[in-house]
């Protein structure tokens, strides 16, 4: 039977990571944990067999990717559709402003995230769709694949091989530098590891909150 292995690989910690700040597609750099924290996936990847490597274009991702590359020894492709949700007008905010200009969306996205357009931006099942395609590319060859990006694009991904609707996101929690693993076939995509980040804990790195 043929067999994929696939490894979600959540990107390392950036300050807006640790300071509780949206995202989205503004480009923030790893910071000086974020890449202790790349070395370590490096390190823990390098013995892995890993055959292909895919990362999302923004730079806290690529940048991951880059460092996992250096270990492996297969170079990381770009693709788009692993790209980060589109935050909208809550992208560059905290938390706290958030809660303060957009209660009852902030409400609504933490009690039935499914059903939510973040303002300006996009909704979960758009990032389902791509994601969808992502997977179905990847899955369609034998090895061991690799996919760096972002919390949400992997909870969706997460919610999509595991056969749950995206009102499932919010019992998903992904660390950044987490690695999540499924051991996929023609008949099922079996959840073997969830949001191990024992690789941090080698390094002395702290392993910070799901944001």
């Amino acid at each position: 039977m043929t067999m994929t292995r696939l490894l979600l690989v959540r990107h390392g910690e950036t300050v807006w990571n640790a300071d509780a700040v949206y995202r989205g597609r503004s480009e923030i750099p790893l910071s000086e944990t974020g890449r202790s924290q790349a070395q370590l996936l490096g390190r823990r990847l390098a013995k892995e067999g890993v055959t292909a490597l895919y990362t999302s274009p923004l730079m806290r991702a690529r940048k991951t990717a880059e460092a996992i590359e250096r270990h492996v020894g297969v170079a990381a492709l770009v693709d788009p559709d692993l790209t980060d949700l589109d935050c909208g007008e809550w992208e560059g905010l905290s938390d706290v402003q958030v809660k303060e200009r957009y209660p009852e969306v902030r409400r609504t996205w933490l009690d039935t995230p499914h059903l939510v357009r973040l303002p300006g931006g996009e909704t979960l099942d758009e990032v389902s769709i791509r994601v969808g395609g992502v997977l179905e590319r990847v899955l369609a060859t034998p090895g061991m694949v690799v996919l760096v990006s972002h919390r949400v694009v992997h909870k969706v991904a997460i919610c999509a091989l595991l056969g749950l609707d995206n009102s499932h996101f919010w019992d998903i929690r992904l660390d950044v530098a987490g690695v999540s693993e499924f051991e996929c076939s023609a008949r099922r995509r079996v959840l073997v590891r969830h949001n191990d980040t024992s690789h941090l804990s080698a390094g002395h790195v702290l392993k910070p909150a799901d944001f």
